[in-house]
């Protein structure tokens, strides 16, 4: 199913699914009131109607990226923020520049949007009020969580509303036996580790961001993090959604079965989707018991091949108290000794070129530390590893773990950053890395570290300024190179904005023309975070690149 667009369709398609959408009480939109039919369908020419999304840092484009603006989509007027006034009250929405200037800019301070309003909605009966007003009005919306994606996901690219859910913040229910929590999509994935640990459970997921981003966002980009490895990702771990479609249909799908085998499981189109399907306004999720033994280890070996033959050992020998196998090279290093305040080399002695971090919990320490210590001594006879140190306290684990979540705000005080967040087989995962300090020469640092456990590798290209021709060097060969590879484009932080047009590296057209019928029959007018994801339908809805 591959929707094609012409002016002509677009109008008449406009003007027959008006009448599917009933505002509250049959009333008539104060949008439809105040303009003239379709006026604000515009001819694809038209210069005033193209912009500039400017990515203040790095994006996926050089400088600016020239977005033409989807024609279907309104402009938003003040009989519009009225309305919503209505539904949310005064403390709900905002129109105050410098709040918006916070929300229309991503937390690396790479894309810039131009929205005029952001909504606060407090329940989902007013998340969907809202969505059902847009949707009438072809008002595009963009999902807004803690807001600390890395792939332009999160915010506007013109002057789409946006939809921010931190003020749906409760925990709903919690039950001690099974380990089950539902909550609401803003409460703050520390605080409800923080509220499940006091009752002996964990979240399944742990990420750099924890302090800010939203479990609704989580889901939404389907984050992996640190804890992957041990408890698998968010599509084993969910069990029920509660969504908002772009129409304003509530989809009530929060389940808190581990067993449910009646038709199709829907949740998982919105693990992951990005908002583009729906908004999760709920989520139902398993939360592991919190085990009482932690080990943490910081390891040094010579090669990359040590680093692969190191974890298969692991595997072998510790086994199921294995639960994070996390690696970065000397550059890694480096740049966080250098840039990032208050972190110590763990192995002030070894100058090796890869660091592994190895942790491992379970409910014995005894058992643990002898599984550890006999994993250490063996893999330190078949020389895997050259240095290591054990943690032996909780300060000290946390420093190790320090170096390893500090790269990326190391890297972003060193310079003009290039992230790439891929996933490749693991016997290839460091070639790129290597093939691309071989193709870029001293033009630029590269640094490689990730997930080793999942097969996680985040490329970072750190350079003195940001350049056209660097980056000319780089894309699309990395995206080429993946590919070839078998890999993905993206393991973790999504396709958002910056990766949307370069899905077919991991995704075939038959595969791509499916999500494309998926996002037809639940967002038919496309006013739920257009530009991301996937690409432009056709070329009158083009993300063309400036140079």
């Amino acid at each position: 199913m591959k929707l094609t667009i012409s002016g002509a369709f677009v109008l008449a398609k406009c003007t027959a699914e008006e009448s599917r959408v009933p505002l509250p009480e049959g009333s008539v939109s104060p949008r439809a009131q105040s303009l003239p039919a379709a006026s604000h369908i515009v001819p694809q020419s038209d210069p005033r109607h193209a912009c500039f999304f400017h990515i203040r840092r790095y994006g996926s484009a050089p400088g600016h990226s020239r977005v033409v603006k989807d024609r279907r989509f309104a402009e938003l007027k003040d009989v519009d923020i009225a309305h919503f006034r209505q539904i949310l009250g005064d403390k709900g929405v905002v129109v105050d520049s410098d709040e918006l200037k916070v929300a229309n800019t991503d937390w690396m301070n790479k894309y810039e949007g131009h929205s005029q309003l952001l909504l606060r909605p407090r329940t989902t009966q007013q998340v969907s009020e809202i969505l059902q007003y847009c949707y009438a009005g072809r008002l595009a919306v963009v999902p807004q969580g803690g807001n600390t994606g890395l792939v332009g996901g999160s915010v506007p690219v013109f002057d789409e509303v946006i939809l921010n859910l931190g003020a749906m913040n409760k925990i709903l229910n919690f039950d001690e036996a099974s380990g089950i929590l539902v909550c609401e999509a803003g409460c703050i994935l520390e605080s409800l580790d923080n509220y499940v640990g006091s009752r002996g459970y964990v979240m399944p997921l742990d990420l750099g961001a924890k302090g800010s981003c939203q479990i609704g966002g989580n889901v939404s980009t389907n984050a992996g993090g640190l804890r992957l490895l041990r408890y698998g990702s968010l599509h084993g771990n969910v069990l029920g959604l509660e969504v908002v479609l772009a129409d304003g249909t509530v989809l009530d799908l929060l389940g808190t079965l581990r067993k449910d085998n009646t038709g199709y499981d829907l949740k998982q189109l919105f693990i992951g989707g990005e908002g583009t399907l729906g908004v999760v306004t709920k989520v139902s999720i398993i939360t592991p018991p919190k085990l009482a033994s932690t080990n943490v280890a910081f390891l040094a070996c010579e090669d990359y091949v040590s680093c692969q033959k190191t974890f298969a050992q692991a595997k072998l020998q510790l086994g199921e108290i294995l639960s994070a196998f996390e690696f970065l090279d000397r550059y890694a290093l480096d740049v966080v000794l250098k840039h990032l305040d208050g972190t110590r080399d763990p192995l002030p002695d070894s100058k090796q070129h890869f660091y592994l971090l190895v942790e491992t919990t379970g409910s014995n320490q005894l058992h643990d530390k002898e599984k550890l210590d006999a994993f250490l001594e063996s893999a330190i006879e078949q020389g895997l590893i050259t240095d290591g140190a054990v943690a032996q306290d909780i300060s000290q684990a946390a420093s190790f773990w320090k170096v390893r979540e500090g790269v990326a705000e190391a890297m972003g005080k060193g310079g003009a950053v290039y992230k790439y967040d891929l996933s490749i087989p693991l016997k290839d995962l460091y070639t790129l890395v290597e093939d691309m300090r071989s193709r870029l020469k001293d033009s630029a640092t590269v640094v490689g570290y990730g997930h080793m456990g999942d097969g996680n590798l985040h490329l970072n290209i750190m350079a003195p300024k940001y350049d056209n021709e660097l980056l000319a060097q780089i894309e699309p060969y990395v995206y080429e190179w993946t590919a070839a590879a078998k890999g993905s484009i993206s393991a973790e932080h999504g396709l958002g904005f910056m990766k949307a047009k370069a899905i077919h590296y991991s995704k075939s057209t038959a595969a791509v023309q499916v999500m494309e019928g998926f996002k037809k029959l639940l967002d038919p007018r496309g006013i739920l975070n257009p530009y991301k994801v996937l690409p432009s339908p056709s070329e009158s809805h083009v993300i063309s690149e400036a140079t």
